[in-house]
């Protein structure tokens, strides 16, 4: 069965931050993007660094960001398999937005401390 996503494309006022959403929005796809670019770069290691992920829900997020061209998968041939997940140059792109994210998320940690 084909996942479909409803958000994918809708943006009827053609606005750039739900456009943004579009691709990373949600719980998920930005805390993936995070590990992924700090090598946190396959799928074992993913659910043990975000325990509350199903894993099932860390599939779709997976698929639906290489399916959007933000990350790669590389399949090394070998026994076991070993499957690792690296960002795109276009993936690459989101990064900054990320950093500014968690800038501002270590400031207001301490304000609330």
């Amino acid at each position: 069965m084909e996942n479909k996503r409803k958000n994918k494309d809708f943006n009827p006022n053609n606005c750039p931050v739900t456009h943004f959403y579009n691709k990373v929005g949600g719980k998920w796809k930005t805390v993936i993007l995070y590990g992924i670019s700090k090598n946190v770069n396959r799928f074992g290691i993913l659910q043990k660094a975000i325990p509350m992920i199903s894993k099932q829900m860390l599939v779709n997020q997976l698929r639906e960001l290489e399916e959007d061209g933000i990350i790669e998968r590389k399949i090394y041939v070998e026994i076991p398999p070993r499957v690792e997940y690296t960002l795109t140059e276009y993936g690459e792109s989101f990064m900054p937005i990320l950093y500014t994210i968690q800038d501002w998320g270590i400031n207001d940690m301490r304000l609330q401390h």
